[in-house]
């Protein structure tokens, strides 16, 4: 029975307890720990390294520097202009043909008349010939009409003539006839035959005035109407001829023969641009401008041109609006007189007065306000060790000179060469 009791027993419950056992440890576990912890120091170092400003090197000798100043704002441009005559006559070809003679060389002086060329036109003197031949026919088809007309005159003459006479004849035989019958010797039928033959000569005398007049009147509006035509025919025949005086061109003025480079054999057609002739007695500038000042240069303003220690005052006489590689062109004439010596082709710098001088803060001008727009500049620390990029607003650009209008303090410094190749960096680190 105790045996039945201890068999009754409750069994505990099994743990699994007895199948637990012990694993070796991870030798990697803390190697990665601190790997882990590593990298995202790292990372935070990297993010803390990007996020600070570090700056682009560039070399102190790659640099142009200007320093801010306050002083007088000269609101004038200054170019670079070329000596060119004030007057000039270009030579274009008004004839075609081939060139047959050259009686000038490029730079010879010229009087007015001078012959320069011959050229040879056979089609040109065939039309002479055949306008000649027309001209003549007509001058004697007008001879003939003329003779013609002159023998119809005569004609008319000789036949008023004729029939005056026989018209005379009736008168007189009418009043012997008149007589004889008073004294009863005639009969009144032989009287009125006298009559009647009087009364006809006074008709063809009438009617043959009457006819040579109409006649003679259609000759002569013949003559007139051939008159006219020949000279229509000769006037064509002298304009032919003045064209083909083209062949010997000649000066229209004295000068200097510019540009000519004509050559014997050669050819040429109406319109071709031979050469020029300029008036070396006057002289005016010629330059290009910057098309920022295409809206403030205007023609009548006053210029000025500093030769020889003295001042020659100019006016701008043209303004060419075209741009062609960003620049427009300008005339300017002296006002007075010119300066001694001048030469065609010379360069000197020339000044146009756009307004009145004022104090301003000053930047001298550079290629950096291309690169901008006049809006940024890079501005030098006070140890000239890095320039930081700084926003600006500038104003004027006159003879070599920006007008600061705000950003900029006198004394500062500031990188005026070209900037565009530091991209946005926004500071730079400046080495010696």
């Amino acid at each position: 029975m105790n045996a039945n009791l201890h068999s009754l027993r409750p069994t505990p419950p099994v743990s699994g307890a007895a199948m637990d056992r012990a694993l070796p440890k991870n030798k990697y576990a803390k190697p990665l720990r601190w790997a882990a912890v590593a990298a995202a120091v790292a990372i935070a170092g990297a993010a803390l390294y990007f996020s600070v400003p570090r700056g682009l090197s560039v070399p102190m000798s790659d640099l142009t520097l200007a320093t801010v100043a306050d002083g007088q704002f000269l609101d004038e441009l200054v170019l670079r202009a070329q000596v060119v005559p004030a007057h000039q006559v270009l030579l274009d070809a008004t004839e075609s043909g081939r060139v047959d003679e050259v009686l000038v060389r490029d730079g010879d002086m010229l009087k007015e008349g001078a012959l320069l060329y011959r050229l040879s036109n056979p089609q040109r003197e065939q039309e002479i010939l055949q306008r000649s031949a027309e001209v003549a026919q007509q001058q004697a088809n007008l001879a003939m009409q003329r003779t013609a007309f002159a023998n119809a005159q005569a004609m008319q003459r000789r036949d008023v003539s004729n029939l005056t006479h026989e018209l005379t004849k009736a008168e007189n035989d009418l009043r012997r006839q008149q007589g004889l019958a008073a004294q009863g010797f005639v009969s009144n039928a032989a009287l009125e035959d006298a009559k009647l033959k009087l009364a006809q000569q006074q008709r063809l005398l009438d009617q043959a005035k009457e006819d040579g007049t109409a006649e003679l009147r259609t000759r002569e509006q013949a003559v007139a109407e051939m008159e006219r035509a020949v000279k229509g025919l000769s006037e064509g025949l002298a304009v032919v001829r003045k064209a083909a005086s083209g062949l010997s061109a000649r000066a229209p003025r004295d000068g200097q023969l510019s540009g000519f480079t004509l050559q014997v054999g050669s050819s040429v057609k109406p319109g071709d641009r031979l050469g020029r002739i300029d008036d070396i007695a006057s002289f005016k500038l010629s330059g290009n401008v910057d098309e920022f000042y295409l809206s403030r240069v205007q023609t009548g303003l006053a210029a000025s041109l500093e030769a020889g220690g003295k001042t020659w005052p100019l006016t701008v006489s043209q303004r060419l609006p075209q741009v062609k590689d960003g620049r427009f062109g300008v005339e300017m004439e002296f006002a007075k007189d010119m300066p001694p010596g001048m030469q065609a082709g010379q360069s000197l710098d020339a000044r146009i007065r756009l307004g009145s001088p004022a104090q301003a803060r000053l930047l001298a001008d550079g290629a950096f306000y291309a690169d901008s727009g006049g809006a940024w500049v890079y501005v030098l620390s006070a140890d000239s060790k890095t320039a930081e990029r700084r926003t600006v607003r500038l104003g004027r650009r006159a003879a070599g000179r920006i007008e600061v209008l705000d950003g900029l303090a006198a004394g500062e410094r500031v990188i005026t060469s070209k900037v565009r190749q530091y991209g946005d960096a926004k500071l730079l680190n400046l080495k010696s």
